[in-house]
């Protein structure tokens, strides 16, 4: 029950990640206003956890490449919770994935349309800084809060198709994170940004090699940022956290 009474508000919540941790911050105590624009999903999820409880879920039908609705579901949150403890952007993908590019057809990156990309730097990039944008005005009146924003191997990679995919996740997503921190602060704000390698969250991440010989299972993943909003990680601010299995160490990619 370390986080009993202290609200979440998380996006991507309907699926992978992050219902993962909509699950385990709930199960601590916590509330959360889970953030998607798969609405059936995401409200059965919601459901579920806050039956479930200990702590309450509600469902918030929102896409974040839309600034209005994060700012609907920042307002929804304070609301029904009345703070905003922790953000977490979990809300992004590989474009070409995600928007199921036919790569026979777009065999390479000057052939993939412009849109698509367009798609992937709002999801993945924009997105973090809006959700930080509405939601701190809330932190800096409370003089407290957690903004984490998530990465990925990706970043310290590259990826030669899904070329925005690896440009926000690397020196950009660092730099939201570096100075976000820099203005929370005075409030009393921290952000982190932590960036997974490989996680089961779909089928093809096991093939992806580390040197500990296996994909992350998403709940380890959540694990370390349960513990970086708790008060033994109260520390930890301003920073990028790789949790690959040691991919990024292996000194070529696979």
């Amino acid at each position: 029950m370390q986080f009993e009474g202290k609200c979440a508000l998380i996006t991507g919540a309907a699926s992978g990640m992050g219902l993962k941790f909509s699950e385990s911050w709930a199960a601590e105590g916590g509330n959360v206003l889970m953030c998607d624009v798969n609405g059936d999903v995401l409200r059965e999820k919601a459901e579920e956890i806050d039956k479930k409880g200990p702590g309450h879920a509600l469902a918030c039908l929102c896409d974040v490449r839309e600034y209005t609705q994060v700012r609907a579901a920042r307002d929804r949150a304070v609301e029904a919770f009345g703070s905003i403890d922790i953000a977490v952007s979990f809300a992004g993908g590989t474009a070409v994935r995600v928007r199921q590019v036919d790569r026979a057809k777009y065999p390479e990156f000057p052939d993939v349309p412009i849109e698509v990309f367009d798609w992937g730097l709002d999801v993945n990039l924009r997105a973090q800084l809006y959700v930080a944008h509405a939601v701190m005005g809330q932190m800096r009146e409370q003089k407290s809060g957690l903004v984490v924003n998530i990465g990925s191997i990706t970043g310290e990679e590259g990826d030669g198709y899904g070329v925005e995919y690896g440009t926000a996740k690397s020196g950009a997503m660092a730099g939201l994170t570096k100075s976000l921190a820099q203005y929370g602060a005075k409030y009393g704000i921290r952000c982190v940004c932590v960036s997974p390698g490989p996680v089961l969250t779909r089928p093809a991440m096991a093939n992806m090699k580390t040197l500990v010989g296996r994909a992350a299972d998403p709940q380890e993943i959540v694990d370390l940022i349960l513990y970086i909003a708790s008060d033994k990680g109260s520390f930890i601010n301003g920073t990028n956290i790789m949790i690959d299995g040691g991919r990024g160490a292996m000194g070529h990619w696979n």
